[in-house]
């Protein structure tokens, strides 16, 4: 019924609406000023320093900083102490993930950066 094409459309319009509503969360109910969300985006991206040592390493690292995992256990230190630190960070790595899986950038197989879990990235999507 629906084309590959058609689906991953539909599944990055998913993922970018999800970054929306996090970032309207983070505003009205977190209280956290929107620049921060612009201003720390590319943190996370710290995690693809891996790729540095080789292929396996980047993998591991980018996933650790790219699954949901990280956010869901920060945002559970928030809910068990009502650390506001740990809703700040939650949220915006949240809204990174889904920005980042909004352009097709999932989680990361060995054989490099371009091979994730939502297809293929770059200049292997483009043959």
């Amino acid at each position: 019924m629906f084309k590959q094409t058609t689906l991953r459309h539909i599944v990055s319009v998913e993922y970018l609406f999800a970054a929306v509503l996090v970032a309207m969360f983070y505003v009205a109910v977190g209280g956290f000023p929107w620049y921060w969300l612009l201003l720390l985006f590319l943190v996370f991206d710290i995690s693809m320093a891996g790729y540095l040592i080789n292929k396996q390493v980047g993998a591991i690292t980018y996933n650790i900083g790219h699954s949901l995992i990280g956010p869901a256990l920060t945002l559970t230190v928030f809910i068990l102490t009502g650390a506001e630190w740990a809703l700040f960070v939650a949220l915006i790595w949240l809204f990174h993930i889904l920005v980042d899986r909004s352009q097709g950038y999932g989680l990361k197989h060995f054989e490099g950066f371009e091979h994730t879990h939502l297809g293929k990235i770059g200049a292997l999507k483009r043959k």
